[in-house]
C-alpha cells in the first residue's frame, strides 16, 4: 500500500487517456513517453477526455 502526501512527486499526463487501458499499458506510457520509472515512488495521473475519471499509478 502507498500513501499520497506532500513528499511525493506528481506527474500529470498532458493528453486525454482511454480509461480502459490496463496498468501495464499506462506503465508503458510512463516509461516510454514520460521518461520516468513507475517504481520510483512518484504518482502518475491520467485523466479521460471529459475530465470525469482519473487513474493514479
Amino acid at each position: 500500500m502507498f500513501s499520497l502526501n506532500e513528499s511525493n512527486r506528481y506527474y500529470l499526463y498532458p493528453y486525454p487517456t482511454d480509461m480502459r487501458k490496463s496498468f501495464y499499458t499506462l506503465s508503458g506510457i510512463v516509461t516510454n513517453q514520460m521518461g520516468k520509472n513507475v517504481r520510483d515512488g512518484d504518482a502518475f495521473i491520467f485523466i479521460n477526455a471529459n475530465c470525469t475519471c482519473m487513474k493514479i499509478l
